[in-house]
């Protein structure tokens, strides 16, 4: 006598269960939601941290880690004192002040090293940025 599966007859199991239409909709916008709210439109960056050390008098160290999401020849850099995409040959040939970090009214230095730039404000304030 051969085996007979026990639900074969049976009409009210099925192998997927029964859901509307409107249920599959709902969970494919929730996850299209969420995979788009953690990408960053290109050509954008955000700072992910930011800490401040201001335990030395006159001096406050500053250290940020910025998300970028750069085009094609475009690598993480700064713009007017914000994480911006810039040109890479900046970046390769260590000529800082070409992506014009510094605000409007401060003059750009590099630093003799190459490691970095200053901000000089017009009071006299200088601001020194080194690249880890």
């Amino acid at each position: 006598m051969a085996a007979t599966p026990r639900f074969k007859n049976r009409k009210d199991v099925s192998a997927w269960p029964k859901t509307s239409p409107t249920f599959w909709a709902i969970v494919l916008l929730s996850s299209l939601i969420i995979l788009y709210c953690g990408q960053l439109a290109a050509g954008t960056c955000e700072i992910v941290t930011l800490d401040r050390d201001s335990s030395q008098p006159r001096r406050t160290i500053a250290r940020q880690t910025a998300r970028c999401a750069c085009k094609r020849g475009q690598i993480a850099g700064t713009t007017r004192a914000r994480p911006a995409c810039v040109d890479a040959r900046i970046v390769r040939s260590r000529q800082w002040c070409d992506m014009m970090p510094c605000l409007e009214d401060e003059g750009c230095d590099l630093l003799a090293n190459g490691s970095g730039w200053t901000c000089t404000q017009p009071g006299g304030r200088v601001k020194t940025t080194t690249v880890s």
